[in-house]
């Protein structure tokens, strides 16, 4: 389903939002793309093309900037609020997983992960999240935990930008008002109505 474009743009900038939300979601807006701290341009590039890879972005949109905001967050050495306590710190865990990608790129098609086709990288990927991937680091390191905390943090960047809510219609940012129509398929006013696209 498409949503009318801008709809949740709009919305932010009404009184159905707090202040406090509205300022988050326009910094989210204003963003601009971060260059690597954290990681190497080696690293980052490849985060960049695993990202692409997990949630793939019309090109002919602004992109979330997903990778930017892992290596910011890493860069400031922030938590993300959780980890397994099997797993290294977040920074060491990525650093770590990366390399084992391309290691696993290495053994399987003998080249590194962004020289891959779609497909190719997508087999890899599997392999990571079903820990049956080839190499070295995934002896010591588990690949399945590694993908699995990648996945849930780009997904959580990703959702949690107006422009991805404004994609999917969602209007739970407007925190002032309550929810009345709880009802299947009923809408509050502020909610977007889908359209159909030919």
């Amino acid at each position: 389903m498409h949503y009318p474009e801008g709809t949740v743009r709009a919305l932010i900038k009404t009184d159905q939002v707090t202040e406090a939300t509205r300022q988050i979601l326009a910094e989210r807006l204003a963003a601009p793309v971060q260059q690597p701290q954290f990681f190497s341009d080696s690293e980052f590039a490849l985060l960049q093309t695993i990202c692409d890879r997990l949630i793939p972005q019309d090109i002919d949109d602004k992109q979330i900037d997903i990778a930017g905001n892992i290596d910011n967050r890493l860069f400031q050495n922030e938590s993300d609020g959780w980890r397994y306590d099997v797993m290294p710190p977040d920074g060491d865990a990525y650093k770590l997983g990366l390399a084992g990608i391309n290691e696993t790129a290495q053994l399987l098609f003998q080249q590194s992960f962004h020289q891959l086709s779609d497909d190719q990288q997508d087999s890899l990927l599997l392999t990571i999240q079903r820990a049956v991937a080839p190499g070295k680091t995934w002896e010591h390191f588990p690949a399945e935990l590694f993908f699995e905390e990648l996945l849930v943090e780009a997904t959580h960047i990703y959702y949690s930008h107006p422009l991805a809510q404004e994609a999917i219609g969602y209007v739970g940012m407007a925190d002032v008002p309550t929810w009345q129509h709880i009802g299947l398929n009923q809408l509050e006013d502020r909610e977007p109505r889908g359209v159909n696209v030919k």
